[in-house]
């Protein structure tokens, strides 16, 4: 078995907000999705956005949390002229 990530999913504040940044802001395509949740394809992977208080209930953890985590995440692209494009 070849190890890979299939889903990451990120507790956010503002779904709404989120969503556009993903979607307009860096132009991932979105799948459809019930509403309180939003899915995106990424080159064989996929990007989920679920409410913060919900995906702490979900995992049984509390909500609440402030500064780093130990955890970033990344959107490498091919070239300098491409971080424009994508900001």
């Amino acid at each position: 078995m070849k190890p890979r990530i299939s889903m990451i999913t990120l507790g956010v504040s503002n779904l709404e907000k989120s969503i556009k940044f993903y979607k307009e802001g860096l132009g991932f395509p979105r799948k459809e999705s019930p509403p309180e949740i939003a899915f995106f394809t990424l080159n064989g992977s996929w990007l989920s956005l679920y409410n913060r208080e919900s995906l702490a209930e979900d995992t049984t953890v509390l909500p609440e949390g402030s500064g780093f985590n130990g955890f970033t995440l990344s959107h490498n692209v091919a070239s300098e002229s491409e971080v424009d494009q994508v900001i």
